[in-house]
């Protein structure tokens, strides 16, 4: 299936050959921590209030992004039970047809843990009808373990930041949510400091409204978590390549 996926998205997204000079300087002025990755890209860790984020710029880590990956993850100590999916449409239909070639018309009779976990949930769980996520609609399709937590998660800024982005429609983009960690893929060919503000603004308001939700659903917050975890100075993975 993987493999699939390479060859339906191949080609797709060009790496731009530009430098990104200016993110260093951008980083350092709103007091982010800023490290470069020799010949593959860069890693910045910041803050929403208490709770760390990390952004990773560089070479992509799934099948359905070519070229440089943009990836932003926070630990927001929810429940290892909570898995929650956002994605673009086309991603959704290249993934539903590899699903199909792979375990419909091949020999394959069953998904392994090499299978990406925002393929595994869009077979396990239920899409939101177009009614339930108005916004969103034309252009996302959400599925959830929790389908009240994640209408509960869409029913303000996030959808309208989400509804207001400017990108290709063929551009791979996922919001996901598992083992309490909050994730954003998408293809960046270029590190612009525009697009990475963007992103982040969109990712923060994803972060904002997971507490929010939490906070109003005591059950989706992972038992062990501490307030403590809020404060730490790093992401679990901090020595993993961007």
């Amino acid at each position: 299936m993987l493999e699939g996926l390479k060859r339906l998205f191949s080609g797709s997204t060009p790496v731009a050959d530009t430098g990104w000079e200016g993110v260093a300087p951008w980083a350092e002025s709103k007091q982010y921590a800023f490290r470069g990755v020799p010949s593959e890209g860069f890693v910045i860790d910041g803050r929403l209030g208490a709770t760390p984020w990390r952004l990773e710029w560089g070479p992509s880590q799934r099948p359905y992004i070519q070229g440089q990956e943009l990836r932003l993850r926070a630990e927001l100590g929810l429940g290892s039970d909570l898995q929650v999916v956002v994605m673009n449409r086309p991603l959704q239909e290249a993934m539903e047809k590899a699903v199909f070639e792979q375990y419909v018309e091949g020999v394959q009779t069953r998904i392994d843990n090499q299978t990406p976990p925002e393929m595994r949930w869009l077979v396990m769980f239920p899409k939101l009808a177009g009614s339930e996520m108005p916004l969103l609609r034309e252009h996302f399709i959400a599925l959830s373990s929790m389908k009240g937590w994640l209408l509960h998660w869409l029913e303000g800024p996030l959808s309208q930041s989400l509804a207001a982005l400017r990108m290709a429609p063929e551009t791979p983009l996922v919001l996901m949510i598992g083992r309490g960690r909050l994730m954003l893929r998408t293809a960046l060919p270029e590190a612009r400091v525009d697009l990475l503000q963007g992103w982040l603004r969109v990712f923060e308001n994803a972060m904002r409204e997971a507490r929010r939700v939490a906070n109003e659903n005591s059950d989706s917050i992972s038992p062990s978590t501490q307030p403590s975890l809020w404060s730490a100075s790093a992401l679990p993975g901090d020595e993993r390549k961007p």
